[in-house]
């Protein structure tokens, strides 16, 4: 990494469906940009982006990776993300550190859902779009059609740029659209002017505008989102990869567009709130995308800088955290090649080492009241298993090869469960969670043992209830006393902050001798105090919101936490030698319990969205099996190419097991992805069922 200017950085990531041939285009890019001798190869395992031992014995991506070459003056840091939709975390890391997507399309496989999922996370995140038809070169390719298929999918703004000279085997070269003439220039010319308004005004008055107006105007275009481009390429034959490369150094956003992520931002300086800018001369800002446990080098943590300067040997400040931390050397990564670098400069990407405490999403400055950036989203972990160490006495190497891989990977979640005393790790997919067991092995040594998948079912509560308790227990010296009077009532669901409840719910209109309110967004739980005259004295009311905390754990119907659940203390008694805390403790578990059994409880289960794509003629049986699994179809579409995308939701507990039925269906030519939407009351006959479960299994625990 030389010295170079901010306008000279590209941060590009490659995104789309798992076999698209992204990580053969990144190898292509490198070799073409001159960033390696020879061109890598996935097949044979010189590919300088799977570099992981995990990705070679799969043969797919499974994290980002994060390469580095130099071309017509650009400085390019290009992000290799997984296709797989059980890593899509990682894929959503690589979006967090750069202004463009480059979405690749198999032109032998069509749109697929993961390759959806990521342009519309793209056009979420207001990043620039290319998207790339990759293996030109295959049989009975249909170029037009693959044109139509990504307009109808993604827009009509999307349009050649290059068009093919040939499609399959005769396939050499690709032409220029701008520089040619037919329905492709005219697409492409009303989608680069319709962002400037000096040029929609001249082509509407002259008809035409110049191929050098054109080109100056590309960035803005690709910016407003008017423009996304369309490149051919053969990865693999690195045919098209120059032009596509040319064209990104060229037009390619740099990180002076990041001023939409900094929108609003400021830092106060000597009293003055000066705004935070992608420039060297700004406030240094930057926010941690990645971090990798490296078995070498120990704990990296990846940055992309978006504003002023990081150099070596500087005291940085994690803000989410409110700590300061020293960075040593400043790390050029390419691949699993690290090269310490003088500098960074906005849009640079660089790690650091052995700086421990730095998350994902976490942002760092140099001023403790430098403002947060917003955190990366993820998509809930929905897959779990009940984990435990295969071999006594490796319970330790076990939790801590957990806790490393669970650092680098935010879509990993691994909790204690109150009920059973089981250790669950919960992820994406069931693949996900098979590489993480592989990782364990692998990395630490340790093997796991797993039971059956777990539905994370909530409870949660219909009507208002109350309950109260008194304990009072004699042992012989001093005694317990506590009595806890309460109320419970349901919570809106969408309430997100403490204003919320405040506004909507706790407020003195409601409760007209409040004292106190406490909100908890983990559960969407209040605890408000409404204690009157003393009759819980104020020591004692923490012990109570305590208890119920135990019960919200813990479940009150079947051993599931609770959600969207208010709680009331407005009565009690104490004793004025016999109270403790941990008498209020009790007292207000089990009062609690008392009160959300009044309440109607009902359990809540996870309902995913389904996005499945398969060949037209396989549209009916896929649309007969869905609603034996309490599906409800949302849309049906038919694209070019007689593919059909069908959208539904879904319970997850009846389809965790989704892709071999899939599968079965379809002759394994369907796929699927699937995410959290929200949660839903079961049926009746379900809950049933689940509760009968829980009490059968705490007997047989007794």
């Amino acid at each position: 990494m030389g010295r170079h200017l901010v306008d000279d950085v590209r941060d590009i990531a490659l995104v789309g469906h798992r076999a698209a041939g992204k990580t053969s285009l990144a190898d292509a890019l490198l070799y073409e940009a001159h960033a390696v001798e020879r061109l890598g190869s996935v097949d044979d395992g010189t590919s300088a982006a799977d570099c992981d031992e995990d990705e070679h014995r799969h043969h797919f991506s499974i994290d980002a990776h994060v390469l580095h070459a130099e071309h017509a003056g650009k400085s390019l840091n290009i992000l290799d993300t997984p296709g797989t939709p059980d890593f899509i975390g990682a894929a959503l890391e690589g979006l967090a550190a750069v202004e463009t997507a480059v979405v690749v399309v198999s032109a032998t496989g069509g749109i697929e859902p993961t390759t959806r999922r990521m342009f519309r996370e793209a056009t979420d995140r207001g990043l620039s779009r290319v998207v790339v038809v990759n293996k030109l070169d295959g049989e009975k390719v249909d170029f037009p059609a693959v044109v139509e298929a990504i307009r109808e999918a993604f827009g009509n703004q999307c349009v050649p740029f290059n068009v093919p000279d040939a499609t399959g085997a005769g396939f050499s070269r690709v032409d220029c659209v701008l520089e040619g003439d037919g329905p492709y220039r005219s697409q492409l010319v009303d989608a680069v002017v319709e962002a400037d308004e000096t040029l929609t005004e001249r082509f509407l008055t002259e008809g035409d505008v110049s191929p050098f107006e054109l080109e100056s105007a590309i960035p803005a275009a690709l910016a407003a989102g008017t423009l996304v481009p369309i490149f051919c390429t053969s990865a693999k034959k690195d045919i098209g990869v120059r032009e596509l490369l040319d064209a990104l150094s060229r037009h390619g956003l740099s990180p002076g567009y990041a001023r939409r992520r900094l929108a609003g931002l400021s830092v106060g300086v000597n009293g003055t709130a000066k705004p935070v800018e992608p420039t060297e001369t700004s406030e240094f800002l930057g926010q941690v995308f990645k971090v990798v446990n490296d078995r070498y080098v120990g704990h990296l943590s990846f940055i992309r800088v978006l504003a002023g300067k990081l150099t070596p040997n500087h005291q940085v400040c994690d803000v989410n955290a409110g700590k300061s931390v020293r960075v040593g050397q400043l790390l050029q990564v390419h691949g699993k090649t690290t090269t310490p670098v003088p500098e960074a400069v906005p849009g640079d990407i660089v790690a650091v080492a052995k700086v421990d405490g730095l998350h994902v999403g976490d942002t760092v400055a140099f001023r403790p009241d430098a403002p947060l950036l917003p955190a990366i989203p993820f998509p809930a972990p929905m897959f779990g298993l009940a984990i435990a160490a295969k071999n006594r006495g490796d319970e330790q190497k076990v939790a801590a090869g957990l806790h490393k891989i669970a650092e680098e990977d935010p879509t990993l979640r691994l909790q204690h469960d109150p009920q059973t005393h089981e250790m669950v790790l919960s992820g994406v997919g069931p693949l996900h969670l098979d590489v993480v067991q592989e990782r364990l092995k692998h990395r630490f040594d340790v093997d796991i043992v797993t039971k059956e998948p777990k539905v994370p079912y909530h409870e949660t509560v219909t009507h208002p209830g109350s309950g109260e308790h008194k304990h009072k227990k004699q042992t012989g010296g001093r005694g317990q006393f506590a009595e806890v009077h309460l109320r419970v009532f349901p919570l809106d669901r969408d309430i997100r902050t403490e204003d919320e409840v405040k506004e909507r719910f706790a407020n003195k209109s409601n409760f007209e001798k409040l004292r106190h309110v406490k909100y908890d967004p983990a559960f969407n739980f209040a605890f408000l105090d409404h204690v009157v005259g003393g009759t819980i004295p104020n020591q004692y009311v923490p012990a109570v919101e305590k208890g119920c905390r135990e019960v919200l754990e813990r479940g009150a119907l079947a051993g599931y936490r609770m959600q969207d659940i208010a709680v009331e203390v407005h009565f009690g008694k104490e004793h004025p030698v016999d109270s403790s805390e941990a008498a209020f403790k009790i007292a207000g578990r089990i009062a609690f319990k008392k009160a959300i059994l009044a309440a109607r409880p009902v359990l809540l289960e996870p309902i995913v969205r389904l996005e499945i794509t398969a060949p037209a003629r396989f549209t009916g049986a896929v649309l007969g099996d869905l609603p034996a699994r309490r599906a409800h179809v949302e849309s049906q579409d038919t694209l070019p190419g007689d593919v059909t995308v069908i959208v539904a939701r879904a319970p997850l507990s009846e389809v965790a097991k989704y892709a071999a039925k899939l599968g079965g269906l379809t002759q394994g030519q369907g796929s699927y992805t699937m995410e959290l939407s929200h949660y839903d009351q079961v049926p009746a006959s379900v809950q049933a069922a689940v509760v009968a479960k829980a009490a059968l299994k705490d007997e047989e625990e007794e």
